[in-house]
């Protein structure tokens, strides 16, 4: 099967690189000079979340590797909801790479219509699928450099496939985690890939593996863009900035007498 030609992964994953999909540049800017977290801050503020949910998973749907190569690839630009209420339609028609180029263009369009550039997303998940069954017999690439081939594959999508298929300490930053590395001086940066960077070499080894998920819960329930809840926050005794939102500082009043105001 011949497929649509798809859009180059380097230009499909620009603005995921440049700068996480769907983020308010305002909501998270100005925590860019939140002080670091001090390092031996950071073992507790990971074991507050792993009390709270020893074991965090993927809130994206899927029964095996492909179908989850498939959802991430799907999830660019799009929430995870918006992702599982359009495979739910698709993969009962498809659950392989060979099902999917079966299925064709036009039905696959007509399946995943209902989230964002699902056009574009077709076209590379048949081309990916088709990659799959030349060089891989249907199954899934298990390197950074492999899946980074595969159309509409960029180093996010990389990052989730093997944290969550093969269980790679791996950091794939998104809107998320980006606002959450940031915001509580965990790992602060001005791009994703400083914020990951930042976070493999700052994220004890103990809780590498899982990191990624409650990061991502942090900043999607509790850590939120515009009204982040501090007073819920199970780790804001840990975040700097959260310590200011629950504890303003009052400026002292001027002890200036009026007699010696500069107005006088």
């Amino acid at each position: 099967m011949v497929c649509a030609q798809p859009m180059p992964p380097e230009k499909y994953n620009r603005a995921i690189l440049a700068f996480p999909e769907g983020l308010d540049r305002q909501a998270v800017g100005g925590h860019h000079h939140c002080p670091t977290m001090k390092k031996r801050d950071i073992p507790l503020f990971f074991a507050a979340l792993q009390a709270a949910n020893p074991e965090p998973k993927t809130e994206l749907e899927y029964q095996s590797h492909f179908e989850l190569l498939a959802a991430v690839l799907l999830s660019a630009q799009a929430t995870d909801v918006s992702v599982n209420k359009a495979t739910r339609v698709l993969f009962p028609q498809a659950r392989t790479p060979q099902a999917m180029l079966e299925l064709g263009l036009d039905r696959l369009q007509e399946a995943i219509q209902s989230i964002g550039l699902y056009r574009t997303k077709a076209r590379n998940l048949l081309a990916t699928c088709q990659i799959l069954v030349d060089r891989y017999g249907g199954d899934i690439p298990r390197t950074r450099e492999e899946l980074e081939q595969l159309p509409g594959v960029g180093r996010k999508t990389a990052n989730v496939v093997l944290n969550v298929a093969f269980g790679e300490p791996t950091m794939a930053v998104d809107t998320h985690i980006f606002r959450v590395g940031n915001r509580t001086g965990l790992a602060p940066g001005k791009t994703p890939l400083e914020v990951e960077r930042g976070l493999l070499a700052r994220v004890p080894n103990e809780y590498a593996v899982h990191a990624h998920h409650w990061l991502i819960l942090l900043g999607r329930y509790v850590c939120q863009a515009r009204k982040p809840r501090c007073e819920e926050c199970l780790v804001s005794q840990w975040c700097d900035w959260g310590q200011q939102q629950r504890h303003p500082k009052v400026s002292a009043p001027s002890t200036q007498s009026p007699a010696h105001s500069p107005d006088r």
